[in-house]
């Protein structure tokens, strides 16, 4: 599964999810964008991993290849997102596109 994930989490998420391909905003290039236009220029991408608990309010994602996970913590600091990796790395094995998945609190 090839991951995107987003630039509100730590780059360091990557470790976590290893057994798919990871890619962070900022290694893309696609830092700063807001969330619409993050989604068109990340089709190559299964996933977007993200804390926005916004986006899926925000966002169609009805005829995008894309899919999101949002991940539910305290904080986006490693420390708090380590509890939620096992229900993401589940979430991940089954996600398909145009889905939202919420994970965690």
């Amino acid at each position: 599964m090839r991951v995107l994930i987003d630039e509100c989490l730590p780059r360091a998420l990557k470790r976590l999810l290893a057994e798919h391909e990871c890619r962070t905003v900022q290694e893309m290039g696609w830092s700063g964008k807001q969330n619409g236009a993050l989604l068109l220029v990340a089709e190559e991408f299964d996933v977007l991993v993200t804390v926005d608990q916004h986006i899926e309010y925000e966002q169609n994602l009805g005829n995008r290849k894309i899919a999101l996970l949002v991940l539910g913590a305290r904080s986006n600091q490693i420390e708090d997102l380590t509890s939620v990796i096992p229900a993401a790395l589940s979430a991940l094995r089954d996600i398909q596109s145009g889905q939202i998945v919420r994970v965690g609190e």
